[in-house]
């Protein structure tokens, strides 16, 4: 579709777009008093809307954030949310230009690097975005669950209502949340879609605070779900577990497992290696453990990218190939001194996807190679790349949006 104009939404446009995103989830408009609140989790200027004559097709928006790279760097980066097109515009295009006009802005921003936690994922490898990190989903029945002799036993869980959990977590996650490559600056915004609006609309969470030796070092927070028939208890389903330290992480374990009249407890999502299996007597506890698809990251700018976190041994030639930014596209010698541009014969070829996969250490050059995701022009160049792009704990983010 040629006659469609995309551009930058007004405030005064924002109710319009977030109501199109929720009918694109199947969901209602938001009522006044939801507005209230949804209307300051909105970043001025950051709202794009698709308009095909004078109808709203299609919107993107994106939040300031920021990203901890292998190595330790930070680099700002765009979250992307609220991508949706109307049901009776699809496949004509709006997706496409949108996406190709935030990632132009994302760019003029200076912001090297963009990430999405997508509904549909098939949706955006296209665009440049890859699966860069994977978190766990944990089922486990607690009074099963019996902790093994040795596992730290934490220090001090309390129960904290709404105004103190809102005082005092953005600085716990500062602190200790962002331990690992992948995790994110949660900004303000971020805090009043994901706590300030359940509080508002009374959706009954549960809010905990870990202290130990050096003061308050984790949280919780979780919904509990009633037993559905009479004599059976409840559920409860972990959305924001944030920890450190072995004592943080097992004492709030700890804390979970012993809530009582409790069948079933889901953490949605934690580091893949966290040994939570090994912690107990019975493994069988544990009634599901997955890998699930984490954090969507697309490099915007490649050599900033690239330049911006620490590698291992070796060097490798990788010839990068980005259709929507051709400016990122090119040969990069990357080494455990840094990186740079180029004319040598390249080693390895990848599309800016792949590049993403590979960027916190993820995946392994060597088998997205079998598997036709990248090409090795050169025998060895995957395993070279593998030392280089290796991280020592797996990456992870854990942070929705």
């Amino acid at each position: 579709m040629s006659d469609i104009e995309i551009r930058t939404l007004a405030e005064s446009e924002w109710r319009a777009s977030l109501g199109l995103f929720r009918a694109a989830l199947h969901t209602l408009p938001v009522t006044d008093e939801q507005w209230a609140v949804a209307q300051r989790s909105y970043e001025p200027g950051r709202t794009l809307g698709a308009f095909h004559g004078g109808t709203l097709a299609g919107t993107a928006f994106a939040w300031s954030s920021d990203l901890l790279v292998p190595g330790g760097g930070v680099l700002p980066m765009a979250a992307v949310t609220r991508v949706a097109v109307r049901s009776d515009f699809r496949r004509r295009g709006v997706l496409r230009e949108l996406m190709r006009q935030q990632l132009t802005d994302i760019a003029e921003r200076g912001e090297p690097l963009a990430a999405l936690r997508p509904t549909e994922p098939v949706i955006y490898g296209r665009f440049g975005y890859g699966l860069a990190t994977h978190g766990a989903k944990t089922v486990v029945v607690p009074k099963d669950a019996v902790a093994r002799a040795g596992v730290p036993s934490g220090g001090r869980v309390r129960l904290v209502e709404p105004d103190e959990a809102l005082a005092v977590f953005p600085g716990i996650y500062e602190r200790v949340g962002r331990c690992r490559p992948g995790t994110i600056a949660r900004p303000p915004y971020w805090w009043t879609v994901f706590y300030e609006r359940a509080f508002a609309v009374g959706e009954h969470i549960i809010l905990a605070v870990h202290s130990g030796p050096d003061g308050d070092d984790g949280y919780l927070m979780y919904r509990p779900t009633p037993g559905a028939l009479p004599g059976t208890n409840a559920t409860l389903a972990v959305d924001d577990f944030v920890a450190a330290t072995p004592d943080a992480v097992y004492g709030l374990w700890r804390f979970l497992l012993g809530v009582d009249l409790v069948d079933e407890v889901t953490v949605w999502t934690r580091p893949t290696d966290e040994p939570v299996s090994e912690m107990l007597v019975d493994p069988r506890a544990i009634t599901r453990r997955e890998s699930r698809s984490d954090l969507w990251l697309r490099l915007v700018d490649v050599p900033t990218a690239l330049a911006g976190r620490t590698y291992g041994p070796g060097s490798v030639v990788v010839q990068v190939d980005d259709p929507l930014l051709p400016n990122n596209s090119g040969r990069y010698r990357i080494t455990s001194d840094g990186v740079t541009r180029t004319t040598d014969a390249p080693e390895l070829a990848v599309d800016v996807d792949v590049l993403a996969m590979l960027y916190l250490g993820t995946w392994r050059a060597v088998a997205l190679a079998g598997v036709g995701r990248l090409t090795e022009l050169v025998p060895g160049a995957a395993a070279r790349a593998d030392a280089l792009f290796a991280v020592v704990e797996p990456s992870w983010c854990g942070t929705f949006f």
